[in-house]
């Protein structure tokens, strides 16, 4: 068995504070969005950060953050890590951060204990993952996996019409460094779990051993404006009472496929007039599940509640399926070198499937790849009161600490790794 480390808790604790910082709201959460001044304020303190750390950093095409920590041969594909910095409009202090201070937590303890690899070590900050500003998701690692063209993420949008290769310049993150040909050795994804069940079932680790799949659409649903006081009820077109019935159809569909769910999150009203009938709605639809064939079974569901919407309301409904990635399932080496390193450090843990899309379901794609989860108070996430402990941080991070440096594999340690290996024990 080899040996087990554990990171500086409280060093780690103090980074995610220091950077909650930035964006800070009044309930005790964090306001980055994608490529906003805050965002840019966030990624400035991680780059200074990682290179006091000594790692080298670049900055590629579409703003991804890459910072490399030697490893004794240069020519072998690193063993990497990383998440992302940017958060819904009323996020929290630990979605994606927690996972990118983790990677510099890893370095910074391999420092102090003169740990050195035969691989690079490399730590990931993946622009936009949340989607929140520019949709799709996970467009940094979308794109570096294929999923996605360069040129289609520079030029999408959010909804003032701003283009995003154009808010990559102005925050100064459009890199030169090619989204292409990227490889790890392994990649490790560290992450609150965003759910319940953790804190359920009392265990301090999730080892994640694949990702739900996920369908988005975005949905037009056009009736006919009308006056709120002289236009008869049977007569009406009213888009916005149309978009409530899509919305009972969604629930139906997802508690028709367990453990499917599906969500509305957006919903726009025109002319959003106090006594004008809605003319016209623009709403998202997320469906997931975990088994591929069920979500596709949810998508004919979908296309036929739509089908039987319009005939019943005369309300248009167009449906974009704008986004799908399948289901995930990670590398079990990966998936191995978790459960070991949680076995070794004596965690309570279980094996679950991501609910939430990750980066590291794009990694997946071309590099072998699993996630470390650790709970969250209540299960919450994507809000500002989302709250996790600096011991199931600690948690975590020292998991991903082992389950890195067993695929990187040590070549040089001080005797300060002695004197951990006996306090470990202790």
């Amino acid at each position: 068995m080899m040996s087990s480390f554990k990171i500086n808790s409280d060093r780690l604790w103090d980074s995610l504070m220091e950077m909650a910082k930035i964006g800070a709201t009044e309930k005790g959460g964090c306001r980055r969005l994608a490529l906003t001044d805050l965002d840019k304020q966030g990624r400035e303190l991680y780059i200074k950060w990682a290179e006091e750390a000594g790692c080298a950093v670049k900055i590629d095409a579409v703003g991804n953050i890459i910072c490399t920590r030697p490893g004794d041969d240069m020519s072998l594909p690193p063993v990497g890590t990383g998440s992302h910095l940017d958060t819904q409009p009323s996020g929290g202090k630990f979605d994606g951060v927690f996972g990118v201070l983790s990677g510099l937590e890893v370095v910074r303890t391999m420092n102090d204990l003169g740990l050195k690899t035969k691989h690079p070590i490399e730590i990931s900050v993946w622009t936009n993952e949340e989607g929140s500003r520019f949709a799709p998701a996970m467009m940094g690692s979308g794109v570096v996996s294929g999923r996605f063209s360069l040129q289609e993420i520079l030029d999408s949008t959010d909804v003032d019409g701003l283009r995003l290769g154009d808010e990559l310049e102005r925050i100064g993150f459009a890199g030169d460094t090619p989204v292409t040909g990227r490889k790890f050795h392994a990649f490790f994804e560290t992450h609150i779990e965003q759910g319940p069940y953790l804190e359920a079932e009392e265990k301090q680790i999730g080892v994640v051993t694949g990702g739900q799949g996920q369908r988005w659409f975005n949905a037009t649903l056009t009736g006919r404006e009308s006056h709120a006081g002289t236009t008869p009820m049977h007569l009406r077109k009213d888009a916005l009472l149309a978009s409530t019935l899509l919305i009972q159809k969604v629930e139906q569909i997802a508690k028709a496929h367990p453990p499917g769910c599906g969500t509305v999150g957006f919903v726009q009203v025109l002319p959003n007039s106090r006594n004008t009938i809605p003319g016209k709605i623009e709403m998202s639809i997320d469906l997931r599940h975990p088994l591929d064939e069920e979500l596709s079974a949810m998508d004919v569901a979908l296309n036929n509640a739509v089908a039987e919407l319009m005939e019943q309301t005369g309300v248009e409904v167009l449906l974009d399926p704008f986004w799908y990635y399948e289901p995930i399932h990670f590398d079990s080496n990966c998936v191995n070198a978790v459960r070991d390193a949680t076995v070794n450090l004596g965690y309570s843990h279980m094996d679950i499937i991501a609910g939430a899309g990750h980066d590291a379901c794009y990694v997946s794609d071309f590099a072998p790849t699993s996630m470390i989860f650790t709970p969250c108070l209540d299960g919450i996430s994507h809000n500002e009161i989302e709250s996790t402990t600096q011991e199931e941080c600690e948690a975590g991070c020292s998991v991903l600490l082992n389950a890195m440096l067993s695929m990187a594999e040590i070549t040089t340690q001080s005797s300060a790794v002695e004197h951990q290996d006996l306090a470990t024990s202790k």
